[in-house]
Parts: structure tokens; sequence; C-alpha cells
């Protein structure tokens, strides 16, 4: 990301989205906890901004994303997202693939760490924005699933047939990506 950027100050207020920056750390968190965080077409292209943002801020040395209430996010919103997918045409199926590809790969480019904080559910593409970031910190109640075959869509939606075999292998991956099965987060003994 170019350090040039034009005369437009940074974007104060997002509709979909929290941001905190505290001490060279982003917070930017999901902010829709009635429906688990769920993402519509404005929280994509928030986040996709957002990220464009600040990547140029000299001052943001690592993003921590995180969802509000109680999970991560529950993937893309049934019926503001999944449901409006059936009446595109190509051209219009394109540009939605092509905005949640760039929320992903713009995740990837960030020119600082970006932490996943996970708990509850991250599912669909909440799982890849999972696997998107450098890391992840998951509580004991995080639980993981890639849906996209149980609602039609390809296993390897937004990424996740790249990202997820490089962090759990091939087999798992396949496996994950075919059959939608959740994963949980391990559990650690008291004693650990």
């Amino acid at each position: 990301m170019s350090p040039f950027t034009g005369s437009a100050a940074r974007t104060p207020d997002w509709e979909h989205l929290r941001v905190d920056l505290a001490d060279g750390v982003a917070t930017v968190t999901l902010a829709r906890p009635a429906k688990l965080n769920a993402l519509t077409f404005g929280a994509y292209a928030d986040l996709r901004d957002l990220l464009a943002e600040l990547s140029r801020e000299r001052s943001v040395r690592a993003l921590v994303l995180a969802g509000e209430g109680r999970g991560f996010c529950s993937g893309g919103d049934v019926d503001e997202i999944i449901g409006a997918t059936l009446s595109m045409d190509t051209a219009q199926l394109l540009d939605f693939n092509r905005m949640t590809g760039q929320v992903v790969r713009a995740i990837r480019e960030c020119p600082f760490p970006v932490i996943a904080a996970l708990h509850g559910v991250a599912a669909g593409a909440g799982a890849v924005l999972a696997l998107a970031a450098d890391f992840r910190v998951a509580d004991p109640t995080a639980r993981f699933a890639f849906l996209f075959t149980r609602v039609g869509l390809s296993g390897g939606d937004m990424g996740a047939a790249y990202l997820l075999p490089r962090v759990v292998g091939l087999g798992h991956a396949t496996r994950l990506l075919m059959l939608g099965d959740p994963v949980r987060a391990p559990r650690r003994s008291a004693s650990a």
C-alpha cells in the first residue's frame, strides 16, 4: 500500500463497524450483535475501505479484528446477501465476489499484523476472515464452520480453499470445506 495519499481525511465513523485506535493498535469490531455480526454488502464495503485507510496510517502497528456480543461473525447475512445473490445477474455476482476477495486480500496485505480475536461462532465468511488474519486467538467458546456448501456455494468461497490448507493441511481442509462440519477451539486444562 502506497503511503502517498490524496487529501481526503480518514473516515471518522463507520456504519457497520466500531473502530478504536489506541497505542498503535486498531481494534475493529463487527457491530451487529443481534445478527451474530452477520456481514451485509455494506459491512464488506466498510471493511474493504477501512483496511485501505488503516494500511496507510503510519501510527497503526497492529490490528485486532473482533466481534461484538455472543460471537465473532456468523458469515454472510442470509436475508441480505444470500437471498439477494439469487436475483443478481452475472456482472453483479462478479462485482460482489470481487469485493469479498478484496476484503480478504486487504487483510493479507496489511503492513502490520492482524489478529482475529475469536469467541462464539466464526462461520462461513466469518471463518474466512479469521483465516485471513496472521494470528487467531480463540477463547474456549469459539467454533468454526465453513458452511458455503450448505447454502449452495463453492467450498472455496472468499479464498477459503487457498487459505485453509495452509493452516490445517490439505486433508483436513478438504473435509471441512466439502462437508461444512464445525470445529471447536481446543480447551486447555486448568493445569496447563
